[in-house]
């Protein structure tokens, strides 16, 4: 999975189709992420000693397939490739080439 954790991210399909936001969580294991803003979904909160009943409002996680690495200096979406940089592999923007992290 190409996508980390505090990568910023668009999404390319489904019902928040456009939207940006950063990365919360990944889970390489389902090839699934959580982005901020995106799937939000309500849970309800039951009544706790400490805490009242509440209806609160968390993102689900989405489909890896369904978001690209959003480059902000570019301001577009980016596809991203692999190269070995002094003995290290790390992410590179396929279309200019620079490094990621």
């Amino acid at each position: 999975m190409r996508i980390k954790k505090d990568d910023m991210v668009i999404v390319i399909t489904g019902k928040d189709k456009g939207t940006t936001g950063k990365v919360l969580k990944a889970i390489p294991k389902e090839n699934k992420v959580v982005v901020e803003g995106v799937n939000v979904q309500t849970k309800h909160q039951k009544q706790t000693a400490s805490e009242p009943a509440a209806i609160k409002h968390v993102e689900g996680p989405i489909d890896a397939s369904n978001v690209m690495f959003y480059d902000e200096k570019a301001k577009e979406p980016v596809k991203i490739g692999y190269k070995v940089v002094d003995g290290k592999k790390v992410r590179v923007n396929k279309k200019n080439g620079n490094v990621i992290d």
